[in-house]
């Protein structure tokens, strides 16, 4: 890590240690908004006022302990606008510093504008914020941890909006649920920031409602929405609170439904999540938000939204926690700490992780094994792929007992059973004659034999279908 990279750890850490004194004893306060944009009409507006965006939420973020947001555009020039239908938001370099001043402490830049400039501009505006101390998140470098206390939040970016560089996720989709896994495995709660929905319209639509559940289903423990510039109202789906559309928060939009905005205020307390909503308003002519008082007798439909904290992954008496992010740290790979009594045992090398899990693949009558998925290259295939591994944690770090091999064809996903069972989603072609474009895939359990997997081919693998859905 750089000095400034540590420096600017440092400076993180004294700063929640100072906000958590005015809040009651270990909870955690987390803060996010909805879209900023900050070119075209607010950037003009910056210029002439010379006044932060955020001059009205000052005392708001510093009692907070973190602060997110979603990012509409990508830092650059105008002259490198990809041709599209939409507008283009090219943000000066300066919106950084003004985003790094207000307080907040990572921004998502999976959306429909965040690839206005191109595939390189999408890279170096996610550099450049991280470079000045600001977490910045795309679905390729999803999840990435937090850790406040003995708390690890993960967090997963998703845009299923196409932009100008036609970028999308889709939900369901394998890849999706490989992100939820692993950011579940590690984390006692799973936020997911999603670009979703239909602009302007101001109730979630069918397909949202579906994608919600989907999600919780798939181990979100928190949603926040954006992208529809007006506030849906938020709700709790399958015990867990979704902010269906945060609203506009820094944006040029006239519309007077647009002008509303809401700050999800989320509290982690005694092992429980409670989140509500901070209304704002920008009046007309204007694109910097003010704080709204709530109305007396204002119904919260969270109120009763208190899902409980996951309990993190333990083998062997070992917690296995990622290491959290920090500036300077390298955005591809994830470090896994062991701890036991309350004492850092051992840290893993960086590891390309796909997914993971504590796995009972010698069966009940032994300790559990850490199954993992990696994205390795291989000197057989020469292909880049995921490739599945076992290991065993021991008082000094991870013990390999099984490295790499695709099992019988390449690999898509890999998730153990309850009996202990492998089921394995693989692609339709072979090591033979690999084809990666083919779109025919095939399911085959395996069972561990203590050296390695033995099965595929010929196996019923009828239960193991339902675990890809």
């Amino acid at each position: 890590m750089s000095r400034t990279g540590a420096f600017l750890a440092l400076v993180l850490v004294l700063g929640a240690a100072a906000r958590a004194q005015d809040r009651p004893s270990g909870e955690v306060r987390l803060l996010f908004t909805g879209d900023i944009l900050l070119s075209r009409q607010v950037q003009r507006e910056l210029e002439r006022r010379k006044v932060s965006p955020w001059a009205a939420m000052a005392e708001l973020f510093q009692h907070a302990d973190w602060v997110g947001g979603n990012f509409e555009g990508a830092v650059g020039p105008a002259s490198g606008c990809l041709p599209s239908a939409n507008p283009c938001f090219a943000a000066p370099e300066s919106s950084i510093e003004l985003i790094r001043q207000a307080g907040f402490r990572a921004l998502t830049i999976e959306n429909n504008h965040a690839g206005d400039l191109g595939a390189a501009a999408r890279e170096q505006t996610l550099a450049a914020f991280r470079e000045s101390g600001i977490l910045a998140l795309d679905f390729d470098s999803s999840p990435q941890f937090l850790r406040f206390g003995n708390t690890t939040v993960g967090l997963v970016a998703i845009a299923t909006v196409k932009g100008a560089d036609g970028r999308a996720q889709r939900i369901p989709s394998i890849e999706v649920a490989q992100k939820l896994r692993l950011a579940s495995a590690l984390a006692n709660l799973v936020v997911v920031s999603i670009h979703w929905g239909t602009e302007l319209l101001d109730w979630p639509s069918a397909a949202q409602r579906e994608q919600a559940a989907w999600l919780v289903a798939h181990g979100a423990g928190l949603i926040l929405g954006h992208h529809p510039h007006v506030v849906q109202a938020p709700a709790c789906i399958g015990g867990h609170p979704v902010f269906f559309s945060l609203g506009n928060h820094v944006f040029d939009q006239k519309y007077p439904e647009t002008k509303a905005g809401l700050i999800a205020d989320c509290r982690i307390s005694g092992r429980r999540l409670r989140c509500s909503g901070i209304p704002t308003h920008t009046d007309p002519g204007t694109s910097m938000p003010e704080l709204v008082q709530r109305p007396r007798g204002a119904v919260d439909s969270l109120a009763s939204c208190a899902p409980e904290l996951g309990a993190g992954l333990q083998i062997g008496g070992t917690t296995i926690k990622p290491e959290p992010w920090a500036p300077g740290q390298p955005s591809e790979g994830l470090v896994l700490d062991g701890w036991k009594n309350g004492e850092l045992k051992w840290r893993s090398r960086r590891q390309r992780l796909v997914a993971l899990e504590a796995a009972p693949l010698a069966g009940r009558d032994h300790d559990l094994l850490l199954f993992t998925l990696e994205r390795h290259a291989s000197p057989i295939d020469h292909e880049v792929g995921i490739r599945p591994y076992v290991y065993a944690v021991g008082a000094h770090g991870l013990i390999a007992q099984w490295r790499g091999s695709a099992l019988a064809w390449p690999l898509l996903d890999a998730v153990v059973d309850r009996d202990g069972t492998l089921c394995a989603l693989h692609r339709g072609d072979s090591f033979v004659a690999l084809d990666p474009s083919q779109a025919t895939t095939r399911v085959a359990r395996y069972r561990w034999n203590g050296f390695g997997f033995t099965g595929g081919e010929g196996q019923p693998a009828d239960k193991c279908e339902r675990l890809f859905r």
